[in-house]
């Protein structure tokens, strides 16, 4: 079963693009060549934007391929097929890495025993319920990566459209 994604890199050094193509094209098993435009958000660091298609997983591949960089941030989305639900994976330098499931529609689906642990721990007392809740959501990623996520003058901007 296939699906498909989008692989955003939001910030890395130059000398490192030719290590991420190689990285995307290792998971994809094709030649990948990436549109690189620099961005403005880290002065010094470029940014670029893939579509893909594979079989259910690929987004899971890809993020493990590119995790682990220090200078690099990216975001991995897969669309939900009959096979599998959607996938979003964020990585920062500073936080690591964050996995959510998705559904049709892109919200983010927590799994029952990760909101019971979380509820569990507030209840004890070893954490805010607000910041927990925060945490399963991905709010920290999202926070640090908004401002690379604004498309930078000459970048690539794709609109989406929806007819109802």
């Amino acid at each position: 079963m296939t699906t498909r994604g989008v692989l955003y890199v939001h910030s890395v050094p130059r000398a490192l693009c030719p290590h991420v193509e190689w990285a995307v094209a290792g998971v994809l098993g094709v030649r990948v060549q990436l549109d690189w435009t620099r961005q403005p958000a880290a002065p010094g660091t470029w940014r670029s934007e893939f579509s893909w298609k594979g079989r259910a997983g690929t987004a899971s591949e890809l993020a493990s391929a590119l995790r682990g960089w220090d200078l690099l941030r990216f975001e991995v989305t897969a669309e939900p097929c009959p096979a599998a639900e959607g996938e979003r994976y964020s990585s920062t330098p500073g936080l690591g890495i964050f996995h959510a499931v998705t559904g049709m529609h892109g919200d983010i689906l927590v799994p029952e025993d990760r909101l019971r642990a979380a509820l569990a721990r507030s209840l004890r007392g070893e954490s805010d319920l607000e910041a927990e809740v925060a945490g399963l959501l991905g709010k920290p990623w999202d926070d640090e990566l908004e401002s690379f996520r604004h498309a930078g003058e000459g970048a690539p901007v794709r609109w989406l459209h929806q007819v109802v």
